[in-house]
């Protein structure tokens, strides 16, 4: 509300209400008082003339009684009187009485002024005593009615003048105060702007000093606004100070924290690092192993030479744990998605565990689920290291009982199937403090566990973190003395709808199973039945139906005569076949005639190798297994083809390869098989990695692209000098496996049975001729080393050495030239390609030298393995000496090729390192 508005209501409707009031209450007052004095006017008239009338009356004079009546008909306001006795009837009357509402009541009424209508009174008044005439006085109003009227015009006239002068005087007061004040206003507007402010002018009197008190505020403001500026002047001051300081120490901090990442980039670095450098040696001293193992060694440096590989091989482990902890905190370990096989892994895992499990007795049994479907994505590697790392912590502190791995469906999701996967042994246990603490690095249950069982206590510290980033979760349940059960979820992508379809297809064939091993004889009952058929123990079996099959148990292989005389009284009278499960290794298997068939198998027992044998044992003429389902679990024959650019490595390989249901191909480069490949699918390959123009990588990654088959084909690198970072560099370049030369038929029969399930059908294993002498130097040349190398093909080990010996002299012109050039790329080419030329060949000197060198050049530089320049060539000379002495031995085919030279391949060496 405006200062204008405020002044009129106060100046002007205020004083006009008052007036309006007093005059609405003072205007009724005076008629009222007009009024009475009318009234008491007539009664005094009437008091005056009444007792002439009374006389008049009771004389009956009738002028005299109008003559006194005139008198009051005189009076002004009086216009008719009459005279009524009292019976009613009017004696006099002047003028008309105005007639009213009650007539005959008004007759009636007592004495006084009566109204009867706006300006219509009556007086009555007796003229008599004990109700006899009376006077009547009709009296007109209206002049008193007139009268207010004309007092109520005046009144408003006189309120409408006084409204015009208030509301004149207010508008000049407000027309002379408003100014003022909206200088006043406008100045402490630019006051709140912070303008400049000039001085107000003086205001009128009627106002308070508010032009003194502005300017005064104006200049308190100045001074503020003076006193705050030098106070953010020096506030700025201080903050830029301040800033400096904390950019300084922000300085300071960002190079602690760099100094801190590059601290941690170092120490990861330095572990993978030391890691390498630590392997390094460990392969060569593992490789060195290999060939004095090929040496003159007699029983005591034999047992010596195992004691040095079985420390080697838990240094390596040890090394490996350090190296994957490290990448673990450093985030920097990928994950990799491929099909995963449960069953596979579990049944590799068991596979490898078993040589422990069986020294003490203990049962491994692999349990995979109906419902784990077959088609999941994940990373093989790390799951089977982490079973890995529990089956053998299990092993590790279990002395009797068993160890059973579970693997069921969690959870399912679109796409995704979470699988808990539990690990259980009936071993030491752990205390409630232990198992607090076990997940933590360089941790164990117990600090006497590293020195009773060994190990580093990070391997549970890595399968947690493992799982972790893996998504899942991991823990343990366990008591003291009754085992643990080691537990944890795996996210997989998947769908669960795709069912695992069963090995084989029993038609409800009968089948005797004797295991007194309940969880194994669980196992075993629920595979048989999911393949349909049905299992009795003994006592349910009925002559109505006899077994078509025996299913037993040996427990641990029976030595003493009693007791395998006693299976072969049983076997003998068997009327089916049997399958024996015997819980030791496959050198100690007991040698028990089966008149019926079967076999006798090693626990644990893997799903593919029981299918197989249970195959085996019933023939096809049993109807029982589906006619899909046979060639599965008993192939008939395996294609493999073996790559290498070199003739007499082909040659070898076919040689080893070669066995009843196996066909070998040989293709000379990556072209030659990438054309192979195409003209039919292949089982397995065996691939060189170092080749003229397509190498292995490349030749494998166009292998996958041909087709789905070729995505699950196992096809395995062949290397000499293979390195753990270039194991894992050529796994996640797209080959499943990596095995190092020189081959042997055992090495190949243990890849065949890994990647093919076939150990049967691969070559046997042969043993090795007893050294003819007892040397501590190792000969330029073994027959017999080579003999066995080349498959035992004497004639080819010669072949074998005279193509060496004729590619010397280009192997060591390549090798002293890329010395003097200091050209390290292609003296590790030429000294690898002699390596892998030296490994086929029986001449042990010069591949001891050669292995030597490349992992001195490898890991140390080229300054570590020049101490051995000399050796290498005075070996290099004294083979071509052997050979030329003995040229009537070597076969006619011994004729140089390019293929055999080992020399060093510019093209394929950048993949190959």
């Amino acid at each position: 509300m405006s200062l204008k508005l405020r002044l009129l209501l106060i100046a002007l409707v205020l004083p006009m209400l008052l007036m309006v009031a007093v005059t609405a209450i003072t205007l009724p007052l005076h008629r009222g008082d007009q009024e009475a004095r009318v009234a008491d006017r007539m009664e005094t008239a009437v008091a005056l003339v009444a007792p002439s009338l009374v006389a008049a009356l009771e004389d009956g004079d009738a002028s005299r009684l109008a003559a006194y009546a005139d008198r009051l008909l005189a009076i002004e306001e009086v216009r008719a009187l009459a005279i009524i006795d009292g019976a009613g009837e009017r004696l006099l009357e002047l003028g008309r009485l105005r007639p009213i509402a009650d007539e005959a009541g008004a007759d009636g009424v007592s004495d006084g002024l009566r109204r009867h209508g706006e300006g219509h009174w009556r007086l009555h008044t007796g003229l008599a005593e004990g109700g006899g005439a009376r006077l009547v006085l009709d009296i007109d109003g209206g002049g008193l009615l007139l009268a207010h009227y004309r007092q109520v015009g005046v009144a408003g006239v006189l309120l409408v003048l006084a409204a015009l002068l208030l509301g004149a005087t207010t508008t000049a007061t407000c027309r002379r105060l408003q100014r003022p004040l909206e200088e006043a206003d406008a100045a402490l507007a630019r006051l709140q702007r912070g303008e400049p402010h000039a001085p107000l002018a003086a205001l009128p009197p009627e106002l308070p000093p508010l032009d003194e008190r502005i300017n005064a505020l104006a200049g308190r403001l100045q001074e503020a606004r003076e006193e705050m500026q030098r106070q953010v002047a020096q506030a700025t001051a201080e903050l830029e100070e301040s800033m400096e300081t904390v950019e300084v120490q922000n300085m300071q901090l960002d190079l602690a924290h760099r100094r801190a990442l590059e601290a941690n980039r170092v120490k990861s670095e330095f572990l993978a690092n030391m890691s390498h450098e630590i392997r390094t040696p460990l392969n060569g001293i593992i490789g060195f192993c290999r060939l004095l193992g090929r040496s003159s060694l007699d029983a005591r440096q034999r047992e010596w030479l195992e004691h040095v590989n079985r420390a080697c091989g838990n240094l390596l482990m040890l090394v490996n744990d350090v190296l994957d902890y490290s990448k673990l905190e450093a985030r920097r370990l990928e994950l990799e998605r491929l099909p995963v096989d449960m069953v596979e892994l579990v049944d590799e895992v068991l596979a490898l565990q078993a040589p422990t499990a069986q020294q003490k007795g203990l049962e491994l049994v692999g349990m995979v689920y109906d419902d784990v479907p077959a088609g999941l994505q994940g990373d093989p590697l790390r799951i089977r290291q982490l079973l890995t790392n529990l089956v053998g912590n299990a092993v590790k502190f279990t002395e009797r009982g068993e160890v059973v791995v579970r693997v069921m469906v969690e959870e399912c999701e679109a796409g995704r199937v979470t699988l808990r996967v539990s690990v259980a042994d009936t071993g030491i246990g752990l205390s409630a403090e232990h198992r607090r603490r076990l997940f933590e690095a360089f941790r164990q249950g117990d600090p006497s566990h590293s020195r009773e069982f060994g190990g580093t206590g990070l391997g549970l510290s890595i399968c947690r973190q493992l799982v972790e980033q893996m998504g899942g979760e991991i823990g343990v349940e366990s008591e003291p003395g009754r085992g643990s059960t080691f537990a944890f979820t795996l996210p997989l992508a998947g769908d669960a709808a795709t069912e695992r379809p069963p090995e084989l297809h029993l038609a409800g064939e009968t089948v005797l199973l004797e295991e007194p091993h309940p969880t194994t004889r669980r196992a075993l009952k629920h595979l048989l039945k999911r393949w349909g058929a049905r299992p009795v123990v003994p006592g349910e079996a009925s002559a109505d139906a006899p077994p078509c099959l025996l299913v037993a148990s040996l427990g641990d292989a029976p030595r003493h005569r009693e007791p395998l005389e006693r299976w072969r009284r049983r076997l003998a009278a068997l009327p089916c076949p049997a399958l024996l499960l015997c819980n030791t290794s496959p050198l100690e298997l007991p040698e028990l005639p089966l008149p019926r068939g079967g076999e006798v198998l090693v626990k644990p027992l893997t799903r593919r190798a029981f299918g197989e044998a249970v195959a085996r044992a019933l023939g096809p003429h049993h109807g029982g297994q589906a006619a899909d389902a046979a060639p599965q679990a008993m192939p008939a024959r395996r294609r493999l083809l073996a790559v290498d650019d070199n003739r007499a490595n082909r040659e070898l390989l076919g040689a080893l390869l070669a066995g009843p249901g196996v066909e070998v191909t040989l293709a000379a480069s990556g072209e030659e098989a990438l054309a192979l490949a195409r003209q039919g699918h292949f089982d397995l390959v065996l691939m060189d990695i170092r080749m003229p123009g397509m190498d292995g990588i490349a030749t494998t990654r166009a292998l996958r692209r041909l087709g789905p088959a070729w995505g699950h084909t196992p096809i395995v690198a062949v290397t000499a000098h293979a390195l753990e970072a270039e194991r894992r560099r050529l796994v996640a370049s797209g080959l499943d496996d990596v095995i190092t030369k020189p081959l042997d038929a055992e090495r190949l029969a243990t890849l065949m049975a890994r990647h093919l399930g076939d150990r049967g059908e691969a070559p046997a294993p042969m043993v090795s001729p007893e050294p003819a002498s007892h040397g501590t130097d190792l000969p330029t040349v073994d027959l017999a080393l080579g003999t066995r190398l080349a498959g035992g093909d004497e004639a080819f080990a010669r072949r074998l050495l005279g193509q060496l010996a004729e590619s010397l002299t280009e192997s060591e012109a390549a090798i002293r030239q890329a010395y003097r050039e200091q050209d390290d790329e292609a003296l590790l080419d030429a000294i690898h390609a002699l390596n892998g030329a030296c490994r086929y060949c029986g001449a042990p000197r010069l591949a001891l030298l050669v292995e030597t060198m490349e992992t001195r050049l490898r890991s140390r530089g080229r300054e570590a393995m020049a101490p051995l320049m000399a050796p290498l060539f005075e070996a290099m000379a004294a083979l071509r000496r052997w050979d030329a002495d003995h040229p009537a031995e070597v076969s006619g085919e011994a004729q140089p090729s390019s293929t055999t030279k080992a020399t060093a391949n510019w093209s394929s060496s950048d993949s190959d390192r």
